[in-house]
């Protein structure tokens, strides 16, 4: 039977793609809401688009008040949900290859905003689940397809969803990477604030400092303006780094400018990039600042987050387990004007970490040194165990039609299905190859689109027959 849907799957390739062209020229970046239109005209459209491909195909198909839309291979007992989304980043005026909503196929790449985030797989999960009816193939269980439209800002669809259903026995979303992410981190991103009175130092004092703009990324741009000091101290603490930040520093009206330019990076992984703040304020501390509260603050988040300790160790919370890693700490952002300081943090738990031993812990050290956090609890680690009947079952269908031997991965970031507490990613991606997804002249293989439907395929008869 498995050669039949495989063949079935080949002989609509094209077929496929013209469904995924059909979603991807529909502009689904979240808008303004309107009546009836949580997010607006673009993703209420492509869910319309995707009911009608899904109950074309002979599926039961719905529509959650244009949060998400679902499709039902049959009426029997839930086993498998699928869980895709059709909401799109924004676009820029830079692609090459084709308009961001205008797909084409060049030398076996599908181009166009979607393609590989999320809607390729979504077409490609749509197809297996139609190959496996359209074959004959009876299941014994049901398998349904959710398609939403929130995931890029938040998932709110998902809020809105499982308040009216309950989660599935076992769910994947092939909106990751293959073989498996079985595990993803906990997340603790929080700022904390510091507020001065009082007056300043007379020699030696930063009076503004800015970096970063994002919390989830490593900074790679940061300046602060210093008083009280001679360019000569300046640039003899330039001299001395060695963190391979780039400082410049330029004589302005109120004091000196430095500048540091370090390397951007995920802050899932923030051993790939040069983290300008904590560059820059170690700079500082190799200068003459004067005993102030202001110079002082910045002196605490300089010994709270030194430049290199990416594990939070001078958090006091460096911890690491064998399946999911250590824990990682990135300063993203921080502003000081000199009357105030406020800076946001990014850390990815291991599942070993959990409120206890990690947001207790920074909390604590940040109040000795003078700064206050914010208050709430950790985003908590996901985890669905490797030898589990669906992290297996998926890995012998990846290995299959893959012939490469799977093993289940742990990542920082988080998928669709992190709040799910049987949901694991599954595909589409693979760390080969770079699709350019969130950025200009996004693709899909057409070969690897074909193989995941059937992957998906034969996972759908294993899991629910």
């Amino acid at each position: 039977m498995q050669k039949q849907i495989d063949a079935f799957i080949d002989s609509h390739k094209e077929e496929m793609l013209e469904d995924l062209k059909t979603l991807v020229r529909i502009n689904s970046v979240r808008g303004e809401e309107k009546p009836g239109k949580p997010y607006g005209e673009g993703p209420a459209e492509v869910l319309a688009a995707a009911q009608k491909m899904i109950a074309g195909y002979g599926f039961s198909a719905k529509n959650y008040d244009n949060y998400v839309v679902t499709g039902d291979f049959n009426d029997k007992e839930k086993q498998l949900d699928i869980l895709a989304h059709l909401d799109v980043v924004p676009v820029t005026e830079d692609w090459t290859v084709t308009q961001p909503f205008e797909p084409v196929i060049v030398d076996g790449k599908i181009y166009g905003r979607g393609t590989a985030d999320d809607k390729g797989p979504a077409i490609a999960a749509l197809y297996a689940m139609r190959a496996v009816k359209e074959c004959g193939v009876s299941l014994s269980k049901n398998v349904r397809l959710i398609l939403g439209s929130d995931e890029e800002c938040g998932s709110s669809d998902l809020d809105h969803y499982y308040g009216i259903e309950q989660e599935a026995p076992m769910t994947f979303t092939p909106d990751a990477d293959f073989p498996v992410i079985n595990i993803e981190k906990g997340r603790l991103a929080k700022s904390f604030t510091a507020s001065f009175e009082g007056e300043r130092a007379a020699c030696g004092s930063v009076l503004a400092l800015h970096g970063g703009d994002k919390v989830n990324v490593v900074p790679a741009n940061a300046w602060a303006c210093v008083a009280g000091v001679s360019m000569e101290d300046v640039q003899a603490a330039i001299a001395e780094d060695a963190s391979g930040v780039k400082f410049t520093a330029e004589t302005k009206e109120a004091g000196i400018q430095i500048t540091a330019k370090g390397l951007a990076g995920h802050a899932s992984t923030p051993e790939v990039g040069k983290n300008a703040i904590c560059a820059l304020l170690a700079l500082l501390g190799k200068l003459p600042l004067g005993d102030d509260a202001q110079n002082n603050a910045l002196k605490a988040v300089a010994e709270l987050f030194p430049y290199g300790d990416l594990c939070g160790r001078a958090l006091g919370v460096e911890m690491e387990d064998e399946i999911s890693g250590r824990i990682t700490v990135n300063l993203g952002v921080l502003d000081f004007d000199g009357i105030s300081l406020k800076g946001t943090f990014d850390s990815r738990v291991p599942i070993c970490g959990d409120d206890g031993n990690v947001t207790a812990v920074i909390t604590s050290k940040m109040r000795e040194k003078g700064l206050t956090m914010e208050a709430g609890a950790m985003t908590p680690p996901h985890h669905v165990p490797a030898e589990s009947e669906l992290v297996q079952t998926l890995l012998a269908s990846y290995e299959k039609y893959s012939g490469i031997k799977g093993e289940p991965r742990a990542i920082g970031g988080g998928t669709y299905v992190h709040d799910l507490e049987r949901g694991v990613a599954f595909g589409c991606m693979s760390d080969e190859v770079d699709n350019h997804m969130h950025g200009d002249d996004e693709f899909m293989l057409v070969d690897v689109l074909v193989m995941s439907a059937k992957i998906f395929a034969d996972a759908i008869c294993r899991l629910c027959r």
